[in-house]
């Protein structure tokens, strides 16, 4: 059903068709369509277009029609009408005749996608923050199991000092908090309703937009018609928060994949999240986290593609904007994906202490304990620094570790570095003296993990109560 036909003359092309419908892309949005057409008809009956008796009829119809499309979508999807607010309309033209078609007076599609992709997105946004959660929850609950699992830290992917494998795990669980909070001030941001601004001028009915807008859960009307119907800007940050939680999902991955591997085995994967190869039978291949690691990529691509449709569009709405839905949609199930399968693989993930431990251990990661020794006694850093690399370097000679050198031999390039050294160099020692806010030391560590426990059980449930408001 084309809303727009009776100007024209000339048979439609085939190929335009097949350009220019959407119903294949939009029709996710039907629930919103409905919500937003219900909301409409009780505010054109204040405005005086209906009475009560045909908003309630209606309503009635929009309510049914919700009902068929949540029991069949691919009945939607496949209807051949030109896009989701033509299969709406037609819906209701066939249940209540010619009051259906009453219901669209004031209103454009361009006000109406706006709102429709309003609502999605707005739901979309709670369900990944609520992902968020538990795969927050997964981190710290890894790294309560794992308080006293040590870890080589690593600069350069070069051992550099040795960590507690619960800072690893709360590391992302503070990036995982900036997506949370990037996706809530999305959320914030997208909370006006764009309704009332018909095509691009704003309504000519006397409609209530701030009633409207409060009907359907935004917090305010648009400020401004042409602004309200050409701006993606919510699609653009909601992506962005998408493809930037994508980018931490992958260095959680690339992290993962490096303590697996055989040259590290830190970590060994479920077997219900890795697979084999075809070829050698030896083999238990990371593809979950691995193509966590690849979904990335699209996701940013994703970004690019939106913000680079909008670059060059006039005011107000222009036929592009339909490619707003398949890169928003599209980024919503893979983050969705990936964020679920992250609980999955940190659930069943288990730690090799002994083997982290050791690698920990290995490389000399002690040497700033050292300098810091000599600094202790008296020496400018400079000097420290200077001293113990000439230590290292003979222990890379000697091919022993620093504590592994004599006596002698350690005074020998200090008159400093007595026997009461070696007690610091021991990784207890270590990370014992990374007591400052955010340092790896063990109590600081298990306060961290606390913390991060009451601010997400504080989260979920502000998330519960706004659930039960609604």
């Amino acid at each position: 059903m084309a809303l727009w036909g009776s100007r024209f003359e000339d048979a439609t092309d085939p190929l335009f068709t097949a350009i220019n419908d959407s119903l294949r892309v939009d029709h996710r949005l039907v629930a919103d369509d409905v919500a937003g057409s219900r909301a409409w008809a009780a505010a054109i009956r204040g405005a005086g277009v209906l009475s009560a008796a045909e908003c309630a009829r209606l309503d009635a119809a929009l309510v049914e029609i919700a009902a068929v499309a949540r029991l069949d979508p691919a009945a939607v999807r496949d209807a051949g009408d030109e896009d989701v607010h033509s299969w709406v309309e037609r819906e209701l033209i066939e249940r209540v005749g010619d009051l259906g078609k009453k219901l669209h007076t004031g209103r454009s599609r361009n006000d109406q996608v706006a709102t429709d992709l309003r609502l999605w997105t707005r739901t979309q946004i709670d369900a990944r923050i609520a992902e968020i959660r538990d795969a927050q929850q997964a981190l710290v609950d890894l790294a309560r199991r794992e308080t006293d699992t040590v870890l080589p830290g690593y600069t350069h992917l070069q051992r550099a000092q040795p960590v507690l494998f619960a800072h690893w795990c709360l590391a992302y669980v503070e990036m995982l908090q900036r997506d949370a909070a990037r996706f809530a001030d999305a959320r914030q941001r997208q909370s006006e309703c764009p309704l009332g601004a018909a095509a691009l001028v704003g309504t000519a009915y006397p409609i209530d937009r701030q009633v409207l807008a409060e009907s359907l859960g935004f917090d305010r009307p648009t400020a401004n018609s042409l602004d309200a119907v050409s701006d993606r800007d919510f699609v653009v940050e909601t992506i962005g928060a998408a493809a930037l939680c994508a980018v931490h999902l992958s260095r959680i991955a690339e992290d993962l994949i490096f303590y697996n591997s055989g040259e590290a085995g830190f970590i060994e994967l479920s077997d219900a999240v890795t697979s084999g190869s075809s070829l050698m039978p030896q083999k238990k291949n990371p593809d979950a986290l691995e193509l966590l690691r690849g979904k990335a990529g699209g996701l940013l691509g994703r970004h690019v593609s939106v913000a680079v449709m909008l670059k060059g569009l006039p005011l107000a709405y222009n036929k592009d904007m339909q490619e707003d839905k398949e890169p928003l949609f599209a980024a919503m199930d893979e983050l969705s994906l990936c964020l679920r399968i992250v609980p999955a693989v940190l659930g069943g993930l288990e730690v090799r202490s002994e083997r982290s431990r050791r690698a920990a251990e290995a490389g000399h990661s002690n040497a700033t304990e050292l300098a810091d020794w000599l600094v202790g006694r008296g020496v400018p850093f400079r000097d420290a620094h200077d001293i113990t690399g000439r230590v290292v370097r003979h222990a890379i000679d000697r091919g022993v570790s620093l504590e592994a050198l004599t006596d002698e031999e350690l005074a020998s390039f200090a008159p400093q570095l007595d026997e009461s050294v070696r007690e610091h160099l021991a990784i207890e020692a270590l990370l014992a003296k990374r007591d400052v806010m955010g340092g790896t030391a063990p109590t600081r560590v298990r306060a961290a993990i606390d913390e991060a426990q009451a601010r997400l059980d504080a989260a979920v449930a502000t998330a519960a109560d706004r659930e039960v408001i609604v």
